[in-house]
């Protein structure tokens, strides 16, 4: 594998800083290991009611406790900065068969014992033809080579994933920046799929307003100052039908997203990502993209498998997302589109045309098949599915 990650200090000239700030999550890198803990308060205004809000400009978190006061320490103090090992330094240039970035979302069903990948995944060739040199998850990404501006570009998770997000539901996004400082906003969970003017900085924690209504994600200006444009999408050709029996080692399954950097001319595969493995430590047996998924008989639809993958980024839609049955004709139902992040009292069935509100412990929700199908195929799994938990 060829890669290099690099653990020297970015320089702070200029031009680097302003290639910086196509991301919205730069790499805090620590020179004492309490750095961490150690916060730099600021007044940014007031609240609705009157009273004081502080933010803390270094770990990007709100810092204001009752009654108006400033904390302590803010709410992300606790968080350890991303060790500058944990990040690739990926150079354009070297790799002209093509390069490819995700969001490393979790999987929908994982019954490995593997740990989760989380970050930013990357697929890297040096032609066209040959096998992938990088196929791994990172922390973050710094992008450089000779189109790229001085001083690289740095992709962190919170971008990747909440892009990945936003592009399955559709959702038009924008490179936004502050009004006050300049740093490109992220709208992340709920604003991730729900335009809108009014944006909070996550940089120097201050409202600003947008010419129109959007939703911002830096991807947007790093696909511009790379020269990239969004990739070409095909539906994958090939169908998949295995038993769980035959993968000791677990399986692993993913909806496919559209990568957030796509440089190779081919088009990227549509589908349904599985991977299957022999033994619980061995490289997968399976590692493809499937236009339909049927295993041990059970057929999993790909759009729903990818709406799901993308409901579970969102803490807003926790325990939102069901099995929704139509009662008058027992059809499932898939609530697709602006439905697929909007909650619901009413839902109606595309297959008779049923109106009827669902019961449960919530009264608004969204319809998807997949969490009643996914406990059928831990009936017949190796061991008991795993279950993952971005907390973006």
């Amino acid at each position: 594998m060829r890669h290099a990650a690099t653990s020297e200090k970015p320089s702070i000239s200029t031009s680097a800083q302003r290639a910086r700030r196509y991301s919205s999550g730069d790499v805090a890198e620590a020179p004492s290991p309490d750095v961490h803990t150690r916060c730099e308060i600021i007044s940014v205004g007031k609240r609705r009611n009157g009273s004081p809000r502080f933010w803390c400009v270094r770990h990007r978190a709100d810092a204001t406790e009752k009654y108006g006061r400033p904390a302590k320490a803010c709410r992300n103090a606790g968080q350890r900065p991303i060790d500058p090992k944990d990040i690739l330094t990926l150079d354009l240039d070297e790799y002209a068969g093509g390069i490819a970035l995700w969001g490393a979302s979790p999987p929908i069903y994982d019954t490995t014992v593997l740990p989760l990948e989380r970050g930013i995944h990357v697929h890297a060739r040096s032609r066209a033809d040959a096998a992938k040199e990088i196929d791994y998850s990172f922390a973050a990404v710094r992008i450089v080579g000779s189109n790229v501006p001085k001083g690289g570009i740095l992709i962190s998770e919170a971008d990747a994933v909440h892009f990945m997000t936003s592009s399955v539901f559709g959702v038009k996004m924008s490179h936004i920046a502050c009004a006050h400082c300049g740093h490109p906003h992220l709208d992340a969970d709920w604003f991730s799929t729900h335009a809108h003017s009014r944006h909070l900085c996550g940089a120097c924690g201050r409202y600003f307003k947008d010419l129109r209504a959007s939703v911002g994600n830096p991807i947007c200006g790093v696909r511009k100052a790379c020269g990239v444009k969004a990739p070409r999408l095909k539906n994958a050709p090939e169908k998949l039908a295995i038993k769980q029996s035959d993968y000791p080692g677990g399986i692993q399954i993913w909806g496919s997203s559209p990568a957030l950097l796509w440089t190779s001319p081919t088009a990227e595969s549509k589908g349904i990502h599985v991977h299957a493995f022999k033994t619980k430590k061995g490289p997968p047996a399976i590692d493809e993209t499937y236009s339909a998924a049927v295993i041990d008989g059970v057929k999993l639809d790909s759009q729903q498998v990818r709406v799901l993958m993308a409901q579970r980024t969102l803490l807003s839609l926790r325990n939102r997302v069901a099995a929704i049955d139509c009662p008058e004709c027992a059809a499932p139902v898939f609530e697709n589109g602006l439905l697929a992040f909007t909650p619901q009292m009413n839902h109606m069935c595309a297959k008779c045309g049923a109106r009827f509100s669902a019961k449960g412990r919530y009264r608004k929700t969204i319809g998807n098949p997949l969490p009643g199908i996914l406990p059928l195929l831990a009936k017949t799994a190796p061991r008991a599915p795993q279950h993952h938990e971005l907390m973006l």
